[in-house]
């Protein structure tokens, strides 16, 4: 795990300096108060997960992990802008993130709105500058993080708390099944994008790994359920210094859960059935996969 933690940290810090570059070099025509807003929740002290799969999907494939830098910088712009908006009042109403005041309490609403638009749109154009010879990792991210994957998972989540009315998905709305298509989409679509774009970028300088793909999608969507089970058991038995933000929400609000909906017994079951398939699912990839490995026990002792 040290050797792992040194590649974690490595490759965190590779997508930090990429992304302080682009802001200060590539982007001096926007208002300066727009980059600082991007700046603030970009550099908030995230742990990179998803920049950190992009990379280990290329790693198990044998690629080039350095080729990936610009798609790991791009999923960390999307992710960024989704927890600006998420943590909006008319989302989740939170004013504080990674142990700091969130975006909207900084900068205020109309701000934060924009440095997250902002920041959705420059992943498109880092990897539209990137990989202007393959559309591929274009896609990749735009299903992740469009209307059929986390913005589609958000409506589904405001629907099952009742912020959105929906008379087509009230019938639905305390059903497990209802709950995984919510969590599949909102938390687990962007990993397995991720995962993908990982995939597709190895795919830009190799050939025959068309086999692998449904390997690493499994791991993929294995990790995002077994990622937001966690989440949701952690909101129930961590504290705020710990988690850097406020915990037992959801609970409080009645929201649509795994612990609510089937206990914590059962939740934590099927979290470890979850781990159990991902790592099932990588062994094909050998040595190779063991950043892969190593992010998902990461995720098993996950603290906060």
């Amino acid at each position: 795990m040290a050797n792992f933690q040194e590649w974690a940290k490595s490759h965190q810090q590779s997508v930090e300096e990429y992304l302080q570059v682009w802001l200060s070099d590539q982007l001096n025509g926007a208002p300066k108060i727009l980059k600082e807003a991007m700046l603030y929740s970009l550099m908030a002290g995230g742990k990179r997960v998803r920049p950190l799969l992009v990379f280990a999907a290329v790693e198990a494939l044998g690629g080039n992990s350095h080729q990936a830098l610009p798609a790991a910088a791009a999923v960390e712009c999307v992710h960024t802008y989704s927890l600006i908006h998420d943590d909006l009042p008319a989302m989740d109403d939170d004013d504080l993130r990674r142990g700091k005041p969130t975006s909207h309490k900084v900068f205020g609403e109309a701000l934060a709105i924009l440095a997250g638009d902002a920041l959705l749109t420059l992943a498109f154009e880092i990897l539209a500058k990137d990989y202007s010879s393959n559309p591929a990792p274009v896609l990749a991210l735009a299903l992740g993080a469009g209307p059929i994957g986390m913005v589609g998972g958000q409506v589904l989540d405001l629907i099952a708390d009742g912020q959105i009315a929906d008379a087509e998905c009230d019938r639905d709305k305390n059903d497990q099944l209802f709950l995984k298509n919510i969590q599949t989409r909102k938390t687990g679509a962007l990993f397995l994008a991720s995962v993908r774009l990982g995939y597709e970028v190895a795919c830009l300088e190799m050939s025959q790994i068309e086999e692998y793909w449904q390997n690493l999608e499994i791991y993929g969507n294995s990790f995002g359920q077994a990622f937001q089970i966690t989440d949701d058991l952690l909101d129930l038995h961590s504290d705020e210094q710990t988690a850097g933000k406020k915990t037992k929400k959801d609970a409080g609000r009645g929201k649509l859960t795994y612990p609510g909906l089937i206990g914590i017994e059962q939740s934590e079951l099927e979290a470890e059935k979850h781990f159990n398939r991902g790592l099932k699912a990588i062994e094909v990839f050998g040595e190779k996969a063991s950043p892969l490995k190593d992010l998902l026990l990461a995720l098993r002792n996950r603290k906060k």
